[in-house]
């Protein structure tokens, strides 16, 4: 193994373990609203997706930047599909005057 391969190796092993612990310290409560953003933020990994598309020149990697953008664009939407839904939760609902009759 080259040293390059374990330091990023080190530095994937250090992410999992910080990001699992930033992870459990938030209340339940709070993690839709966590993941909706960081599924819409997941942007950046479309940006991504297509600027390889952009650079690939063989079938095998025309279909692994479809299914890469595809994915991802997946993950933006979701993200906004839940976050539209979880605001719909705090919308006042429309008032029906059922004590009112003509």
């Amino acid at each position: 193994m080259t040293p390059e391969l374990m330091a990023d190796l080190g530095l994937f092993v250090l992410s999992l373990l910080v990001g699992f612990e930033v992870i459990s310290k938030i209340p339940a409560t709070l993690h839709t609203p966590m993941m909706s953003g960081a599924n819409s933020i997941h942007g950046v990994v479309l940006v991504g997706a297509i600027l390889i598309a952009g650079l690939v020149n063989s079938p095998l990697g025309y279909a692994l930047a479809f299914v890469a953008a595809a994915f991802a664009a997946m993950n933006v939407v979701g993200g906004y599909v839940v976050t539209d839904r979880m605001l719909a939760m705090f919308r006042a609902k429309p008032r029906t005057d059922e004590g009112s009759q003509s």
